[in-house]
């Protein structure tokens, strides 16, 4: 990954497009932003990749809707990447989120079109949609995100630098609503302070609902 340039700390966020509560990590870590001198780097990685060792155990429901649902927005995410650079990933990101989860338009492909017509990208960037020839990079950014924290998670991964100068990298967190203001900026001092003690694994409680969505329309 190239240096920074703005003297801020990097954050280097692997997300897929389809994963609601990555999209909610990724508005709180856009607030954490006005509040601590942090600078995200947008990376993609794949639900669809990380569970094709186990496609066939998965229940019926989750294993169709990676399989028609999942691959095409990455493909077109990554190719938008290589094709124009990793800036626009964040720009393109918000514009699928916002359409996909906080509109709840659905991840079909005329919402990512609709995304990339959004933030000025070209519509011949959905060719990539059935197949890609950025396979191999796309792979690639999920296995740099994914092998910092083990194949027994999903999205978002986040990875910060540590003290010692080695990256801090971690699953999540978890969290609905998104924080704005202070309570963004405290559950991001925490949650580095927990992802930074050596051995910690894993901190979790049982989930109650769904992703509100309602402090970010």
């Amino acid at each position: 990954m190239s240096e920074q340039t703005s003297g801020k700390t990097p954050v280097d966020f692997w997300f897929d497009p389809l994963c609601p509560w990555a999209w909610m990590t990724s508005r709180w870590v856009l607030e954490v932003e006005k509040v601590r001198d942090i600078e995200v780097r947008w990376h993609v990685m794949s639900l669809a990749v990380l569970n094709e060792p186990k496609i066939d155990e998965l229940p019926e429901e989750y294993r169709e809707l990676l399989e028609t649902k999942a691959w095409g927005p990455v493909r077109v995410v990554i190719a938008a990447q290589q094709e124009h650079g990793a800036e626009v990933l964040g720009d393109l990101y918000t514009a699928m989120g916002t359409r996909v989860h906080n509109q709840d338009q659905g991840i079909e492909k005329d919402v990512v079109a609709a995304s990339l017509k959004d933030v000025g990208l070209p519509e011949s960037l959905m060719d990539h949609w059935d197949s890609t020839p950025y396979e191999a990079e796309l792979r690639a950014s999920h296995k740099e995100g994914i092998d910092k924290v083990g194949q027994d998670v999903g999205t978002p991964v986040i990875a910060v630098p540590g003290a010692d100068g080695e990256q801090i990298a971690f699953f999540g967190p978890v969290v609905t609503p998104a924080p704005k203001g202070e309570e963004a900026a405290k559950l991001w001092d925490g949650t580095l302070l927990v992802a930074s003690v050596p051995g910690f694994y894993e901190i979790k409680r049982t989930r109650t609902k769904g992703p509100d969505f309602s402090n970010l329309v």
